[in-house]
């Protein structure tokens, strides 16, 4: 998540997801120290990004909200996305941090969704924009925003069952 402005709904909602269907969180961000919502929330991280070990982990979720632009040209975000590629594990984002993944290169010729307001900055990526709600593209995982935040999480489950 962001230090700043995550966007409550796509981080709470979407974990509550994941843990209804079995899966443990563990939570990474810039700083350790709490994390604001944009909406009044907060997290406390569990780990810096530059401390994960991406083999230790089956998925990745990027959370958006107005403070993702922090993040997208994050040297962290761009390993952590690009080593679970390779892996073969889950990669997912949702709101603005779908584009987190273009500006890694993972969506070149790849189907993916964003919040309306970056649909530019996915294009400029590569991405074939889709503007549905959740996008599924092999073990690609994008949202387009709050509103989708439970569908979105409810869909990472299936694709990691």
């Amino acid at each position: 998540i962001a230090p700043r402005a995550f966007r409550d709904e796509e981080l709470f909602e979407t974990r509550a997801e994941l843990e209804k269907c079995g899966h443990s969180i563990t939570l990474a961000s810039t700083q350790t120290s709490p994390c604001k919502g944009m909406m009044g929330g907060s997290a406390k991280p569990d780990m810096l990004l530059e401390r994960v070990d991406e083999a230790d982990f089956d998925a990745v979720v990027f959370v958006g909200g107005s403070g993702t632009p922090v993040l997208y040209d994050n040297a962290d975000t761009h390993r952590i996305a690009n080593e679970m590629y390779k892996q073969g594990k889950l990669v997912s984002a949702i709101c603005l941090a779908p584009v987190i993944l273009a500006r890694a290169g993972l969506l070149k010729g790849r189907k993916a969704t964003v919040f309306y307001s970056a649909q530019h900055l996915l294009t400029a990526g590569g991405a074939d924009y889709t503007g549905e709600p959740v996008t599924v593209d092999g073990k690609l995982v994008t949202g387009n925003g709050p509103a989708a935040a439970e569908t979105f999480g409810k869909t990472l489950c299936k694709q990691l069952a």
